[in-house]
C-alpha cells in the first residue's frame, strides 16, 4: 500500500518547497510539533519518495548561460526503438537540462541552456543533429521567464 501524506506531511513539503534550507527547529515551529516527530515525518517522506532532493536555485545569467531555449522535436518512428534511442541519447547531452515526452505535433520538449549562440550553434551540429532517430525539430528561444515557481500547486 502507498504511503498517504496527512495534512501535516503536506504542509511539511509546502514549507520545504519554499525554503529547502529551513532547520528542522524551524519546521517544527512552523507544524506544531517537536522537532523529533518533525525529523521522522521528514524522513518518512524522503523514504516514501516524496521527496526526490534538495537543490538550490541558481541564476543561469549569472553563471553566463545567456541562451535558454525549448526545443520541439519529432521523431523518426520508422527507426527501431526511436523512443529508447533518443532519450538514451539526449541524456548524455550536459545542456539539455529537461526532456520530456509529450503530446501534439511533436514527440519531445527538451529545454537547453548554453553560454551564447555559437555554443548553441555547436550544440545543434554536433550533439542534437547527430541523433539518429530525429526526424525534425523546432527551436523556440526564451526571451524572459515571467514565472517560475517552485512550489507544486496543490492546495495544502
Amino acid at each position: 500500500m502507498a504511503f498517504e501524506p496527512d495534512k501535516i506531511d503536506l504542509q511539511i513539503l509546502k514549507l520545504l518547497q519554499e525554503n529547502g534550507r529551513v532547520t528542522n527547529l524551524q519546521l517544527s515551529h512552523e507544524i506544531g510539533l517537536s522537532p523529533a516527530p518533525t525529523l521522522e515525518r521528514v524522513r518518512k517522506l524522503e523514504n516514501a519518495g516524496l521527496i526526490k532532493s534538495y537543490h538550490a536555485i541558481v541564476d543561469e545569467e549569472l553563471l553566463g548561460l545567456g541562451i535558454k531555449t525549448f526545443i520541439q522535436i519529432q521523431l523518426d518512428f520508422h527507426r527501431d526503438n526511436a523512443i529508447e534511442t533518443f532519450v538514451e541519447e539526449v541524456k548524455q547531452i550536459k545542456e539539455v537540462t529537461e526532456c520530456h515526452h509529450v503530446t501534439s505535433g511533436c514527440d519531445f520538449i527538451l529545454k537547453i541552456y548554453v553560454k551564447d549562440i555559437k555554443a548553441y550553434e555547436r550544440l545543434i551540429m554536433e550533439k542534437i543533429s547527430k541523433i539518429s532517430v530525429i526526424k525534425t525539430f523546432q527551436t523556440m528561444m526564451i526571451l524572459s521567464t515571467s514565472k517560475h515557481e517552485p512550489v507544486l500547486p496543490r492546495d495544502y
